[in-house]
């Protein structure tokens, strides 16, 4: 063999695929080399963390031994393997492994932490039916089982400690101490379960990680609640579900699912199959009371965990339908800057960001924008259901300008590389289509509005007024084409978006009047209110949204465009 024939294949994404990616969408044939693409990287930093571990003391089974067992596991059951090792926590869990060992992160005992990959050859031992006998981690006597669930000893002993994992034929036996420090013993078959099965598998001593089934039965989505890397940082205690709560999840993700099967195959920007998500945390609640809103207030997700998303549970499927697409879109680019350097980004966050309170980096604008133009093919699937045409007019308008907006942004940096500029300049070709769509009039001026009113105000809470004039003086220097920002910026809430949703049939608020339609008496009703409140940001932005909508023109567009500028007098 020569040694050309010894060099490795390299590794390369056809342009038709990037192309589809670019745009904002992702066929199967896309995400599938996405996701090969993951694999091979979270081999790569697999091979660093075990250089790292090499040396270090352990009362635990050596790294290199776990790891031996592991891939012995891997020969006789390759594809659930590599599920394990494409699994959400397992890129969480490397992520933060590293971090630790470079010294940019704390948790527990390293040698416990490092334990993990014990842990994680168990699991794939009991997938394959292959013997081992390890010695793992345990917290307060319960081993956590990546990708199947928690095993606890009875009375188990409390704090950090270590046991003994042996499987053979898919069976775990793990012994480890009490309380009394006796030896404590269990043995089970740990497996995942649907979440409708979990109460004929659950028990004091085995908590099931519970799945959510997709309607057409093809594929089980993780329900995440007790894993201790399913979190966006560092290793966070269980939280697991009441039954209730978790059958809540399920019924909504039916819905859910059933909202997005609806708009056909997935390719284009904004649809979604389901059964690509791995995982979903359910954030904070873990139980039906109290009623949870009808819209996600959170939901986030992390590149190290590719296919995972952060949510808090709402009570409408159309908000949880929307939180699943905008997600994993970031799980799209984050794959994608993993295999393309996309931007040449300082990390300065000065940047607007129609969805922020706060300044952002090129890095969140792209982030940003590839999420959002997801989200508008989201809400422009919907145009055509009845049981959406009354907001889905409104959210396409609004996400599909914003996203634009944030594109101009980026293709204007001077900071995209090749492979950036051909995504951004792709994202705006899909963006101008959809600008070119007509919508209901009344939906459209809402969104427009809602839009300016939100830019108005991040400027007027975010920015200095130039030095000489009256205002917060100057907060360093920006990067060329950027605001100097003020130093005394704190978030701020972003009510109006959502209300801007719907028209109110009898308003009486100000920005209900605004949102009518009737600019005349919202800018009466701001200034009756600025003259009880001078300056209030809230407020003065509404009066010149409301201003420049009566009087519209260059002094118009000049107001709305450097807003700080204007006096606070004036609106009184």
């Amino acid at each position: 063999m020569t040694t050309a024939e010894q060099r490795p294949t390299p590794f390369r994404m056809p342009e038709h695929l990037f192309a589809e990616l670019a745009a904002g969408g992702g066929s199967a044939e896309a995400l599938a080399f996405l996701e090969r693409a993951e694999r091979a990287r979270r081999l790569l930093l697999l091979r660093t963390v075990l250089d790292h571990l090499q040396d270090l003391p352990t009362p635990l089974t050596p790294a290199a031994e776990a790891w031996r067992l592991l891939k012995e596991a891997a020969e006789r059951a390759p594809e659930p393997v590599d599920r394990l090792l494409l699994a959400p926590t397992t890129g969480g869990w490397i992520a933060h492994l590293l971090r630790r060992v470079h010294g940019t992160a704390t948790g527990p005992p390293l040698w416990a932490e490092a334990g993990r990959l014990n842990a994680l050859t168990v699991a794939a031992a009991l997938h394959a039916g292959t013997d081992t006998d390890l010695l793992v981690p345990l917290v307060d006597g319960a081993l956590s089982l990546p990708g199947l669930g928690t095993a606890c000893l009875p009375e188990g002993a409390g704090g950090l400690t270590a046991g003994r994992a042996r499987t053979r034929a898919g069976e775990l036996t793990l012994t480890g101490p009490d309380r009394a420090g006796r030896p404590a013993s269990l043995r089970c078959r740990p497996r995942p379960v649907p979440v409708g099965d979990a109460a004929r598998t659950e028990t004091l001593h085995w908590l099931p990680l519970r799945t959510l089934t997709t309607p057409a039965g093809d594929a089980a989505v993780q329900l995440e609640d007790l894993d201790p890397y399913r979190d966006l940082d560092g290793p966070v205690p269980p939280a697991r579900l009441d039954a209730d709560e978790a059958r809540a999840w399920q019924r909504l993700f039916d819905e859910a699912a059933g909202i997005l099967a609806a708009a056909g195959d997935a390719g284009p920007p904004g649809r979604l199959d389901p059964a690509v998500i791995r995982t979903i945390v359910p954030w904070e609640r873990t139980s039906l009371l109290p009623e949870p809103p009808p819209d996600v207030r959170v939901s986030a997700s992390s590149g190290d965990s590719y296919g995972a998303m952060v949510i808090a549970r709402p009570a409408s499927a159309t908000a949880l339908a929307e939180a699943l697409v905008h997600e994993f879109q970031h799980s799209k680019l984050a794959a994608l800057i993993h295999l393309f350097p996309l931007l040449d980004d300082d990390r300065a966050e000065h940047y607007y960001a129609p969805w922020r309170h706060d300044p952002r980096h090129l890095t969140g604008l792209l982030h940003g924008a590839y999420a959002f133009t997801g989200v508008a093919g989201f809400w422009r699937d919907r145009l055509a259901e009845p049981e959406h045409a009354g907001t889905a007019a409104y959210h396409f308008a609004l996400r599909r300008t914003q996203s634009r907006l944030v594109v101009r942004t980026l293709l204007t940096s001077g900071r995209l590389t090749p492979a950036g500029h051909a995504l951004v300049t792709a994202l705006a070709r899909t963006l101008d289509g959809w600008l070119r769509e007509p919508v209901d009039p009344a939906a459209l001026t809402r969104a427009r509005t809602a839009a300016a009113l939100h830019r108005t105000e991040w400027r007027l809470r975010n920015v200095a007024r130039p030095a000489g004039t009256q205002g917060a003086p100057l907060a360093g220097d920006a990067p060329p084409g950027t605001p100097p920002l003020r130093p005394d910026r704190a978030p701020w809430p972003d009510h109006r978006t959502h209300a801007f949703a719907t028209a109110p049939e009898q308003p009486r608020t100000p920005d209900e009047h605004l949102a009518a339609g009737d600019p005349a008496a919202a800018l009466e009703g701001y200034a009756k209110e600025l003259a009880r409140e001078p300056g209030d940001p809230h407020l003065l932005a509404g009066w010149i949204v409301a201003r420049a909508a009566l009087e519209p023109g260059s002094a118009a567009r000049r107001m709305l465009a450097r807003p700080e500028l204007l006096p606070a007098r004036l609106a009184g």
